[in-house]
């Protein structure tokens, strides 16, 4: 028999507006996970935000973090699989981020410690935001000067501020094979993000490498902005919860209920209840 991975995103399409799972979604994904079915979420979130959102969801399952940088085994926090910059590309990164006047968000293991740092007193609104949602993250590390900001291992840089700030850096790193990059506005909010990260770390390539690690035959995927196109493009089947983009519908094998009326839970519950996983 045929085995499937199910991969869906979190952030408007298993979170409902208030940034949290359904309940109901809760119960019948790990109904469906005690009884067999390999079942993962993979997104732009860190371990940390992503184990505050889904509280009460399953964690015996591999999690895709940091847009695929990242595959974690949730419960230990061990790391399964990780893609990182090479020292000459994370030199150029903070280049281009620095010419164009950006404080980022620098995520990095600092002594071997993951960190999140930042320029302490040049936050913006949405910086304020981002902190203000992660109160008590070990994570965290507000330094005084961009040397300290720049050290470490870094894997991953977060850009928030305007649009027009933000596309400068986005327009050079983008065009670059080294770096994956994307802007996008946040959910629900008026800020934008422009995320670097190293060229491999993707939701569909780590898609690919959980998919071997357990030996799936098939990927269905669940999405509802335009960068899940690619982890749709590397699926079997894909679908698009009702207050997906209209770019992604396109894509889709179908579409499904919306984020906040369980969308992802109901289509497994109705497609996987009688399976033999």
């Amino acid at each position: 028999m045929k085995k499937t991975l199910y991969v869906t995103d979190l952030d408007g399409t298993l979170l409902n507006q208030k940034e949290r799972i359904n309940p109901e979604s809760i119960k019948i994904i790990n109904n469906l996970v005690e009884r067999g079915m390999l079942f993962t979420y993979a997104t732009a979130r860190s371990l940390v935000s992503a184990s505050v959102v889904t509280a009460g969801l399953s964690t015996n399952i591999p999690v895709i973090a940091y847009n695929g940088a990242f595959i974690f085994q949730p419960g230990t926090g061990e790391i399964l699989s990780r893609e990182d910059f090479c020292q000459e590309e994370r030199a150029y990164a903070t280049g281009v981020i620095r010419a164009n006047g950006i404080c980022p968000l620098v995520y990095a293991f600092v002594d071997g410690v993951e960190r999140v740092s930042w320029l302490s007193g040049s936050e913006n609104e949405g910086i304020r935001r981002y902190l203000s949602l992660r109160r008590g993250d070990r994570r965290l590390r507000p330094v005084e000067d961009s040397d300290k900001l720049y050290q470490g291992e870094i894997f991953y840089f977060t850009c928030i501020g305007e649009k027009d700030e933000l596309q400068p850096v986005y327009d050079v790193l983008s065009k670059d094979r080294r770096y994956r990059c994307t802007i996008q506005q946040e959910l629900y909010r008026p800020e934008y993000f422009c995320e670097i990260m190293p060229a491999k770390a993707t939701k569909a390539h780590a898609i690919q490498k959980l998919k071997k690690i357990w030996d799936c035959d098939r990927v269905i995927s669940f999405g509802d902005e335009i960068n899940d196109l690619p982890m749709f493009e590397i699926s079997d089947e894909c679908y698009a919860v009702e207050n997906a983009v209209e770019e992604l519908k396109a894509a889709a094998t179908g579409i499904i209920g919306s984020n906040e009326n369980d969308g992802v839970a109901r289509w497994l519950q109705e497609h996987c209840m009688t399976a033999q996983f």
